[in-house]
C-alpha cells in the first residue's frame, strides 16, 4: 500500500480519521510542511518491526565492536578524553 501524502493542516483537521486509516487499514500518512515530508504516522505493528530491526542492527554493531581486535580504550581514559 503507497504511502498517503497530507499537509500538516489537513492532518490536524483530520487527525481521527487519519487515525483510523492508520489502524484498521495500514495505511502510513507522511505529514508535510510546505511541501517536504517532516513525519509520519504508522500503525503500532509498523513501529514494533521498526523498533526490531532498529534493535537487530544495534546488535549486529556490537557484535562487530565485540569481534574487532583493535586497540582499546579504557572507560576511564574515553570519560577523560570527552572531558566527561
Amino acid at each position: 500500500m503507497p504511502n498517503v501524502r497530507i499537509p500538516a493542516t489537513e492532518a490536524r483537521e483530520r487527525l481521527a480519521d487519519i487515525l483510523n486509516d492508520v489502524a484498521f487499514r495500514g495505511e502510513r500518512v507522511l505529514l508535510d510542511r510546505h511541501g517536504k515530508s517532516v513525519a509520519a504516522i504508522v500503525s503500532v505493528e509498523d513501529l514494533a518491526l521498526l523498533e526490531r530491526l532498529e534493535d537487530e542492527m544495534d546488535l549486529e554493531a556490537a557484535r562487530k565492536a565485540i569481534a574487532d581486535k583493535g586497540p582499546r580504550i579504557s572507560w576511564k581514559d574515553l570519560k577523560a578524553e570527552l572531558g566527561i
